[in-house]
């Protein structure tokens, strides 16, 4: 059976109805995965295909868009199902037509939706299950404290895969760890839902909604979806003001965006290689240098 074919059965499975797919088409996108688009029976849906092993990362991704969904903010692409064919993983989701932010009203829609996503939070920080930011295993042990969380589940298991690029690295990476908890004397922020892998590349406008897709939800600091956002390229100025304007950001900020950037650029120096390993140093030192005052 053709992959086609095993796909077409399997949305038809989970729909509980026929459906078969006429075309098969790749489509962009697809950094890790391999992407499809079947279309058939008047209706298209969207296909993530890799080796078997990697079921878990479309398992976590179905979990994290139903919470997205549930919370009704943003647009995001429905699940349908997942599982193992011909050796394969898979994931199907809802097919959405998505275009780029490009007009000053998109961006302020988005920015206002994104602070509505966060005004949905829970009482422990961390998630349900553990999933992944990108390729990498991302941990999410619930705990009732948000620097422990931040230095136990994200800061020290990227410095512990960053021990190949030197002693030096590892050492002020623990050290900062250690004193994490004095970039929160005077802040605890509240356990909101986020997205958790908010880079321009996850979002676009479907239609008249914005939407947002490849998530790593996680309850913790609105901030840290903030922060990344300003990375890679970042997101027209509008959004930024609109999201501010819904929701003002507390002092200190400019300090914690570093901290909660660093996890992003320590993620790609782990996958990506040396190219972001100055960069890496660059915001430990600077973190380090505000704690000694």
């Amino acid at each position: 059976m053709s992959v086609r074919e095993s796909l077409s059965a399997e949305i038809s499975r989970a729909l509980g109805r026929p459906f078969r797919a006429e075309t098969m088409r790749e489509s962009g996108g697809g950094c890790i995965h391999r992407a499809l688009v079947l279309e058939g029976d008047g209706e298209r849906w969207f296909a993530k295909l890799n080796s078997a092993g990697t079921l878990p990362m479309f398992e976590a991704e179905m979990d994290g868009l139903a919470a997205l969904a549930q919370a009704d903010a943003l647009r995001v692409p429905r699940p349908l199902c997942s599982g193992v064919l011909d050796g394969q993983a898979f994931l199907v989701l809802e097919f959405l037509e998505l275009r780029p932010l490009a007009l000053r009203e998109e961006a302020v829609a988005c920015g206002r939706a994104l602070a509505a996503l966060h005004r949905h939070t829970g009482t422990r920080y961390g998630w349900r299950r553990d999933n992944f930011i990108g390729a990498t295993p991302q941990i999410n042990t619930e705990t009732e404290s948000w620097p422990r969380f931040f230095a136990l589940a994200r800061l020290l298991p990227q410095v512990g895969r960053a021990a190949a690029y030197g002693p030096a690295l590892r050492k002020k990476g623990e050290s900062l760890a250690e004193k994490l908890p004095a970039f929160f004397l005077d802040y605890r922020p509240q356990a909101s839902l986020l997205h958790g892998d908010l880079w321009h590349g996850n979002a676009a406008m479907c239609g008249e909604a914005p939407a947002v897709f490849d998530p790593a939800v996680y309850y913790g600091d609105r901030e840290t979806d903030l922060a990344m956002a300003e990375l890679f390229g970042g997101f027209p100025d509008a959004f930024y003001a609109a999201y501010r304007e819904t929701w003002p950001l507390a002092q200190g900020y400019e300090s914690r965006k570093v901290l909660y950037s660093l996890y992003h650029v320590l993620n790609h120096l782990n996958l990506f290689g040396s190219g972001y390993l100055r960069q890496a140093e660059r915001m430990i030192d600077r973190l380090l240098a505000e704690l000694r005052g």
